[in-house]
């Protein structure tokens, strides 16, 4: 929603976030200019990152469903584990340090998928076992 304010010497416009649930900031808008995605640009966004790895796609979906930040702008954290950050479920405890060194903010959406890109090129689905009764059965893990 764009809200314009007005006073006698000037006119501006200043961009509200929405607040639906689910929803995530887009890192692509500049800092000044950041709104929330819609889980759906959220999904899009993971299936354009992970288009050639659908497994992926689809632990994302079982992990976060598509979500990243919550409306109140925090990060999304396992339920579980706290330690489980973002669309992805990268656990801080265990690969924070690894991440940092890559350069990587796991709080980012796009470092996350970075991130997890790593992960399964190194270790496969391996580091989403938990949640492999939601997508092993899914046809991406079929291929």
């Amino acid at each position: 929603m764009i809200l314009a304010f007005l006073t006698a010497a000037t006119a501006s416009t200043v961009t509200v976030q929405d607040t639906a649930y689910g929803h995530i900031v887009d890192e692509n808008v500049p800092t000044v200019e950041k709104r929330i995605l819609t889980v759906n640009e959220t999904e899009a966004a993971v299936r354009e990152y992970f288009a050639d790895l659908p497994i992926m796609v689809e632990v994302a979906r079982c992990e976060s469903q598509f979500r990243h930040q919550l409306s109140d702008g925090s990060i999304l954290h396992g339920r579980v584990d706290p330690a489980d950050t973002g669309v992805m479920q990268i656990n801080k405890r265990y690969h924070e340090k690894s991440a940092t060194a890559m350069n990587l903010d796991l709080d980012n959406l796009y470092d996350n998928m970075a991130y997890a890109r790593y992960l399964y090129e190194t270790q496969g689905t391996r580091p989403w076992s938990a949640s492999m009764p939601c997508w092993g059965n899914t046809l991406a893990a079929n291929i």
